[in-house]
């Protein structure tokens, strides 16, 4: 069997790079999370600085880090220009409509759209993984069935078992729940049926073959253990948060760090300018992190602001800012404030594609 992992396989930059900041932060939250089970099994609260950490410089930080895959990108932006201004426009408007017709109406349409976003991540990181594989049609719709099943099982458990959650995906209310304890069941059993196909598909390729697909197989794994235990085994807020945020948000910053670098070390810009300065190797990577949490702290500060007063301790110069009580001016801030969070949902559809070459 070939083990040459560091040569043979299809590593986004290479197996240290990817092993760090793609493959390892869904294992390590989980580390986290099992290290310390008292404080994150059922827990309803978060400390103030744990927040800070996963929320602002990770989950709402990664939602800006499209921007140097689009707006910032001066190539990318001259080529999709009409799709990267209809976009915010529409959300907006829609966003507005929606609140209009209900405050939780807009909120869990856009729980369902971060979920589709959330487990599309996924399936474009097994694609991207399982690129250069040389798989029948069957075996390629078993990846994608497995990798699926990996995030729709558990977020099935959470819709039909029945049993208060004591965390949300973005406000109360904003999944609809049920008790169905018959499609849970089938859900069980359909769950485990497709992992067993998907190995014993994996054991005979690597026989077959004489090779394994390490970064593949890791992905799903830690995608299997960050999901389950995110949502079916824990029932903390703090370990649905640590697992959920880590496993999306730090992959998606490096994906997008990497594809920008490739980029440029293919001489697409050729200029100097502020961009290419952004992602250059050394220091760039530096004004990249820098910039994309200066905007997500601003984000949460006009958040907390105007809208939640909550976190008033961290966000001081927010503070001064008057709370909005209108539901009229509520219907028209809302979807402003959310709008990088629904955009990134819509635009991460169309931004991401594999070649017919096999590359990015």
């Amino acid at each position: 069997m070939n083990t040459n992992y560091k040569q043979n396989l299809a590593w986004i930059k290479n197996y240290w790079v990817d092993g760090i900041f793609i493959l390892s932060p869904p294992f390590l939250a989980l580390l986290v999370v099992c290290l310390f089970p008292a404080e994150f099994k059922n827990s309803q609260t978060m400390p103030v600085a744990y927040w800070v950490i996963l929320i602002v410089l990770v989950d709402v930080a990664h939602v800006y880090s499209t921007l140097f895959r689009t707006y910032f990108n001066p190539l990318e932006f001259k080529k999709q220009h009409p799709l990267l201004i209809a976009i915010p426009l529409l959300c907006y408007a829609v966003g507005v409509v929606l609140y209009f017709m209900g405050a939780l109406v807009f909120w869990r349409v856009l729980a369902y759209l971060a979920v589709y976003h959330f487990v599309r991540q996924q399936y474009g990181f097994m694609r991207i993984y399982s690129r250069k594989e040389k798989q029948t049609k069957s075996f390629q719709y078993i990846d994608g069935i497995a990798i699926y099943a990996a995030t729709i099982y558990p977020l099935l458990y959470w819709h039909l078992a029945g049993v208060h959650k004591n965390f949300n995906w973005f406000v109360n209310g904003d999944f609809m729940l049920t008790n169905s304890q018959l499609l849970l069941k089938a859900g069980v059993i359909v769950y485990y049926l497709i992992i067993i196909i998907y190995l014993l598909k994996e054991i005979y390729l690597s026989i077959k073959t004489k090779q394994i697909n390490l970064p593949k197989n890791i992905l799903m794994l830690g995608t299997y253990l960050s999901w389950y235990f995110g949502i079916v085994y824990f029932n903390g807020d703090m370990a649905f948060t640590t697992l959920n945020v880590i496993s999306h948000g730090i992959p998606y910053m490096a994906l997008v760090w990497l594809y920008e670098r490739k980029r440029q070390s293919k001489l697409e810009l050729k200029k100097p300018g502020i961009y290419k300065l952004i992602i250059s190797r050394y220091t760039g990577v530096f004004l990249f992190i820098i910039i994309i949490v200066f905007f997500a702290y601003t984000e949460e500060g006009l958040w907390d602001g105007l809208v939640w007063k909550e976190h008033h301790q961290v966000f001081k110069p927010f503070t001064i800012l008057p709370a909005i009580n209108s539901n009229m001016m509520l219907a028209l801030v809302v979807p402003l404030l959310s709008l990088p969070q629904s955009t990134h949902y819509v635009l991460d559809g169309f931004i991401w594609r594999i070649k017919g070459d096999g590359n990015l």
